[in-house]
């Protein structure tokens, strides 16, 4: 596992791209520099989406996606959930390639809330969370870029599918019988 999943706290250049989100950059930038330990709400839509997993499942998909992918973008955990910043567009794509993967490799992939355009979400401070965390919430891989790589609906499919399928262990011997009788025969001769 990547060592950037123990982020601490966003970066002045992370903070300038999650602020320029918002209609009034500036003004969120002051804030923060007011209170670097306080969540603010910021539109989704134009500089990222945001693709809300339980946070067990997320977990999985960030694994994959650091394991065995590309990576991924900022990340946050906020109130259980794990939110995965996503390229533009993601929200509104997303779920049509969820419903269209063929083969129903996508029923154990819960429910996926996907932010995009008209959609604004809480982010976790940008300063590094003090232990415990206010509402739960901090930055797993925080943004540290002016533009950070946003990962698209394709990898974000890729990833839950392969999560998915972790999820599933799968056995060639058949589930054990549990109304069975069992004899002792160790005694015998």
């Amino acid at each position: 596992m990547s060592s950037c999943l123990d982020a601490a706290g966003v970066t002045p250049d992370g903070a300038a791209w999650l602020a320029s989100a918002g209609t009034y950059p500036r003004s969120t930038l002051a804030f923060w520099e007011e209170r670097p330990d306080a969540p603010v709400v910021l539109p989704c839509g134009s500089v990222f989406d945001v693709v809300s997993t339980p946070a067990m499942f997320g977990r999985r998909m960030l694994d994959r996606l650091w394991d065995d992918g590309p990576g991924s973008g900022p990340v946050a955990v906020f109130r259980g959930r794990m939110l995965l910043f996503a390229a533009p567009g993601t929200a509104q794509r997303l779920p049509s390639l969820l419903g269209w993967e063929e083969f129903g490799r996508t029923e154990n992939i819960p429910p996926l809330l996907c932010h995009g355009n008209g959609d604004a979400v809480t982010v976790p401070a940008p300063a590094g969370a003090p232990a415990p965390a206010p509402a739960g919430s901090r930055w797993l891989v925080a943004p540290d870029t002016p533009h950070p790589w946003l990962p698209g609906p394709e990898i974000l499919l890729w990833a839950a599918v392969r999560a998915a399928r972790a999820a599933v262990r799968i056995s060639i011997f058949p589930p054990a019988d549990h109304d069975a009788k069992v004899y002792d025969v160790s005694r015998r001769r």
